[in-house]
């Protein structure tokens, strides 16, 4: 505990959240040595620095009917961090994604006199768009790293928007100004590379794992193959087991660019890994598959109608197929690749589509560490002339 110095709280609730924090974490701690770090992250954060007083793991739930079961631990959790913000005369908050649960707590905080920082807008231009006025009221700066977000934010009345680098470019630079992207030849007696990227909670992964199984079934009646799987380390091995004697290569959630620059083609769910599986230029089915209740639900509520992956909400086309609950079949999946195969020209191009993913996820070129640790010493009294 840190009574009297300086303290900053971060709140991560999913893993795809504590991937872009820990984006910024390491040189914000860098940047800003004299500050502690607490709140609610994965274990990688938890190496990097941060004091968890709740895992993520605690705060998973897949889909909306899972989220009403926990609702009272939400609302325990979220009391025990605001006692812990008032004890540790903690000034600022970085919220990161998971908006269910953080734009309820940017209220408590701004009531407190927290300073709140919102990393990685909300989709509000795609559902619940009355989350603007909360955005406006709780946030006093919001960061955004989706093209369009800035000027539709900023129209809307949010004051202060920033619009950065994706963070998946952050943490991929290096690795993608080296990258140099490989063409799959069909015939050429070399196996077709296909990688699994089934999710990284239980309920998507236990949905949608049997039928990519199901699709490499029938690939390999057409196309010698070597297929490769991205598991979890938020899902139980017990998951995967039955199916391991399929996966020529397993790897981690750390060895995803190892994977993706060993792979021809893949197979994922949707979300974040979609935009990586772009980054690094490999075509992909999307699938999304979940229960009849939430698909309901995500039926009613949502306006933005197009697009379910952030590889093709970033370049707001289709860039990849995407296949959703009942469509989400080794047959159609199969076709998708098929085609890929069959038709050079239109591969070709698709390959050309991704290379523009890198210019997209571009922002203003603000050095976010620096811009982070200047709030907190802003916060604190010590005010710093490279802060705006």
């Amino acid at each position: 505990m840190n009574p009297v110095g300086k303290s900053c709280l971060i709140i991560t609730g999913e893993k795809s959240g504590e991937e872009h924090a820990l984006s910024f974490f390491k040189e914000l701690r860098f940047n800003s040595p004299d500050t502690k770090f607490f709140g609610v992250g994965g274990e990688d954060l938890k190496s990097a620095g941060l004091e968890l007083l709740y895992n993520l793991k605690d705060f998973s739930s897949w889909g909306y009917s899972e989220v009403i079961f926990k609702i009272p631990f939400y609302i325990k959790a979220m009391n025990h961090i605001l006692d812990e913000v008032e004890k540790r005369n903690c000034k600022v908050a970085i919220l990161v994604d998971y908006q269910s649960f953080n734009l309820k707590l940017a209220g408590k905080l701004k009531a407190r006199g927290v300073e709140v920082l919102y990393y990685v807008a909300p989709q509000a231009w795609a559902w619940k768009e009355y989350r603007v006025k909360k955005l406006s009221a709780y946030v006093n700066t919001l960061f955004t790293i989706i093209p369009f977000e800035k000027k539709w934010f900023h129209n809307r009345g949010v004051k202060k928007v920033v619009s950065i680098d994706h963070p998946l470019w952050t943490t991929y630079e290096k690795e993608l100004k080296s990258f140099s992207s490989t063409f799959f030849v069909p015939g050429n007696k070399k196996p077709m590379r296909l990688l699994l990227l089934p999710g990284s909670r239980q309920f998507e992964v236990a949905l949608l794992l049997p039928e990519f199984i199901k699709s490499i079934l029938l690939l390999q009646k057409e196309f010698p193959l070597e297929v490769s799987i991205v598991k979890s380390s938020g899902v139980s091995e017990n998951l995967y087991e039955s199916y391991n004697q399929y996966f020529d290569k397993i790897y981690t959630n750390e060895d995803l660019v190892i994977a993706l620059k060993s792979t021809d083609f893949a197979l994922a769910s949707s979300g974040t890994v979609t935009l990586t599986c772009a980054l690094f230029e490999v075509p992909t089915v999307v699938c999304y598959k979940t229960s009849l209740l939430n698909q309901f639900i995500f039926e009613a509520v949502v306006r933005y109608k197009w697009f379910i992956s952030l590889a093709n909400i970033v370049q707001n086309r289709t860039v990849f197929p995407e296949l959703l609950q009942d469509e989400v079949s080794s047959y159609n999946i199969v076709s998708h690749l098929k085609f890929w195969c069959n038709n050079e020209r239109d591969y070709r191009e698709l390959k050309e589509q991704l290379k523009l993913t890198k210019k997209l996820v571009r922002g203003e070129g603000i050095d976010v560490p620096q811009y982070l640790a200047n709030v907190i010493n802003y916060s604190y009294g010590k005010k710093l002339d490279t802060f705006s």
